[in-house]
């Protein structure tokens, strides 16, 4: 069993870390909110629509990267975004300018993908995932094979992305506590005070959180994504 007893509420506005090893279950939770696992157990409501039942009706206003994005390699970042927005339902060509532009992307657009950067490829992920101006926005491992200074860069793409509408809500799944938490509101169940005891801790020694993904959180209101599995 990958997933257990995991029961998770995301609120609007917030940017929460959602934070597990490797293998604990992290995508595989991201992947049944976005319909692509259905549970065995339990429900997925996200931006209050049964994911079981009304998928589509959430998905027209999420944006998500799962693990590492997938390009045309010999066709520009521009291109392939113009080519993924034709097969999720289009999207304007000053959209596409506008979403190169707040990844940094738009001076570098015109070369093939084949040439860029993994941290390039993942501020290019990021743009395909702002392509339908979502409310929702998943981000899986946003992280994952950067060095330290290319994550400093990207962590504050990041927080820009957070920022470009109040109501935006984000999902920000790693394993690494450091680089989240200089993101996150919420970290699993704490709330957002204790963000600097988290850093704090991380000054003294290295951390990462260890087990799988168990009980994770509910707050008594429903929210943008809420996660219910028996």
């Amino acid at each position: 069993m990958i997933v257990d007893q995991l029961s998770l509420t995301v609120e609007q506005g917030d940017v929460f870390g959602f934070l597990g090893q490797n293998g604990a279950g992290k995508s595989t939770t991201i992947r049944m909110a976005l319909g692509l696992v259905r549970p065995t157990s339990g429900r997925v409501s996200v931006l209050g629509h049964d994911m079981s039942r009304h998928p589509l009706r959430a998905l027209k206003r999420v944006g998500a990267i799962i693990e590492a994005p997938a390009f045309y390699e010999n066709f520009s970042g521009r291109q392939n975004l113009r080519m993924l927005a034709a097969m999720s339902g289009g999207a304007e060509r000053q959209r596409i300018e506008m979403v190169l532009e707040i990844v940094g992307l738009r001076e570098r657009a015109r070369d093939p993908v084949r040439v860029y950067s993994h941290g390039m490829r993942q501020r290019l992920g990021i743009a395909q995932a702002l392509l339908p101006n979502p409310e929702f926005i998943i981000l899986d491992e946003p992280f994952s094979g950067l060095d330290i200074i290319v994550i400093k860069k990207a962590a504050g793409l990041i927080q820009k992305v957070a920022n470009l509408r109040e109501e935006n809500t984000m999902i920000l799944t790693g394993h690494d506590i450091s680089s989240v938490a200089a993101i996150a509101d919420h970290i699993g169940d704490d709330p957002p005070q204790k963000r600097k005891q988290h850093m704090r801790r991380l000054d003294q020694q290295d951390h990462l959180l260890g087990g799988g993904v168990g009980h994770i959180g509910e707050t008594e209101h429903p929210g943008i994504g809420d996660f219910q599995q028996e």
